[in-house]
């Protein structure tokens, strides 16, 4: 019977076991399971998309296995190289105008239908691509199609595998059509680190050979209030893993910017910092991610296994993530209507999150400022604008948070120079 309150992680164990999975592949390669069978354990559109290969449940990754759609009600479970690395090459970052349109509030752009609207009413797409005029013409779901194709076996590398799909359904989250492309869009509202390439080499297996103009893979990342826009190409239409980058560029619509005299406004106005809060001390050395968790809660509230989910953290990221927004106060602990603990922004956070770019990073700056370690870190840092090295840091955090270990000051110091790091990033002027 199938029960929606165990994990994803449980369920797959149940499956693995009740069906011999691991034995199987061994035997024969892989194995096809119906989303029937799925659902008997669990609903299995919940149990078969996994965005980043970390995510994927430890009985997959003990065994090197992942899992793709064959048809539209059956997958196959293998040992596949389904996902690839994005690469965020140093690429400058574009000015666009913000559209002059009542119903796109470029302030509240977090969601992935948000962002995609304002990267295709500003213009974004049609820059990246060099063409004149785009089209906003396929989104949703669809069916793929028939057709084979090889795929590598990440225990043998050289060792290539050949499956067929059978009209599996496929999700375009945009489709844009100019007079010599079609690009065809996958979006993420947070800074992905790796995609499944199934989302761009299905739809584009479908396409490609539906259209006379070429049809162009693109994979858009929103975070930070900018836009990463990456090209790709399959250079072998049979083989899945043979994508290849085009192109990375960057945009913002950010009319105003922060300079290194803002930063240190920000940190003469905090004045002295506040006591250090009486919670773990973070370890979450990315502050990009911890502002693409701010923008994914002021959505609405989430459980922690929704975090997991759909920020596409493991379990322990999650924790770290956290902590860290607890720590700077801008999350608050609740209780949802199935007596679920659930986080969502505090009143301060979400104002913040809604306001204009400088007002929010350099409130954010502030939040972080508050917190004695990185006041004190910060100052160090002011006569020659770059991070202090990791035993100044370790010195500070002696000084304030005496009961961390050896050890752990020295994991705790990387979040504290990822932190300054960030902040010093945000000035334009170096």
């Amino acid at each position: 019977m199938r029960d929606n309150t165990i994990s994803i992680t449980e369920a797959w164990e149940i499956l693995f076991e009740r069906h011999q999975i691991a034995q199987r592949v061994e035997e024969d390669g892989c194995f096809r399971i119906s989303a029937a069978e799925i659902n008997t354990v669990r609903e299995a559109r919940l149990m078969a998309k996994f965005d980043q290969s970390l995510r994927l449940p430890e009985v997959f990754r003990r065994n090197r296995l992942s899992i793709l759609p064959v048809t539209r009600g059956e997958y196959v479970i293998g040992p596949f190289e389904t996902h690839a690395k994005v690469e965020y090459t140093e690429v400058p970052v574009k000015q666009v105008r913000v559209p002059g349109l009542l119903t796109i509030d470029y302030t509240n752009l977090y969601s992935e239908a948000s962002a995609l609207l304002f990267a295709y009413n500003s213009g974004i797409f049609e820059d990246a691509s060099g063409e004149e005029r785009l089209y906003f013409t396929v989104n949703g779901r669809m069916a793929s199609g028939n057709f084979s194709f090889r795929i590598r076996d990440v225990r043998q590398p050289d060792t290539y595998r050949k499956l067929s799909v059978m009209n599996a359904q496929v999700e375009i989250d945009g489709g844009y059509e100019g007079e010599n492309v079609f690009l065809i869009c996958e979006a993420k509202n947070i800074a992905a680190e790796e995609l499944l390439i199934r989302q761009l080499y299905y739809p584009w297996r479908l396409w490609q050979r539906k259209l006379s103009k070429r049809a162009v893979p693109v994979f858009m990342v929103y975070s930070n209030d900018i836009f990463h826009l990456f090209f790709y190409q399959f250079a072998d239409v049979m083989n899945y893993n043979s994508l290849e980058l085009i192109s990375h560029k960057a945009y913002t619509f950010a009319d105003e910017t922060i300079a290194g005299g803002d930063l240190e406004a920000a940190f003469y106005a905090v004045g002295e910092p506040g006591p250090e809060p009486e919670t773990v001390f973070p370890q979450a050395d990315s502050f990009e991610r911890v502002v693409d968790l701010l923008s994914v809660l002021y959505e609405r509230s989430l459980t922690r296994d929704e975090v997991t989910l759909y920020y596409e953290f493991d379990e322990r990221q999650t924790n770290y993530y956290i902590s860290a927004c607890e720590y700077l106060g801008l999350i608050t602990r609740g209780m949802n209507e199935a007596r679920e603990r659930v986080y969502s922004l505090t009143k301060e956070a979400a104002g913040l999150m809604g306001t204009c770019y400088k007002e929010k990073y350099l409130g954010l700056v502030k939040r972080i400022l508050v917190r004695p370690v990185f006041y004190h870190v910060f100052f160090l840092s002011l006569f020659r604008r770059e991070v202090p090295d990791k035993q100044a840091v370790i010195q500070v955090l002696k000084e304030f948070r005496p009961e961390l270990s050896d050890s752990t000051l020295i994991r705790r110091s990387a979040t504290v120079r990822g932190w300054i790091a960030w902040i010093w990033k945000l000035a334009k002027d170096g």
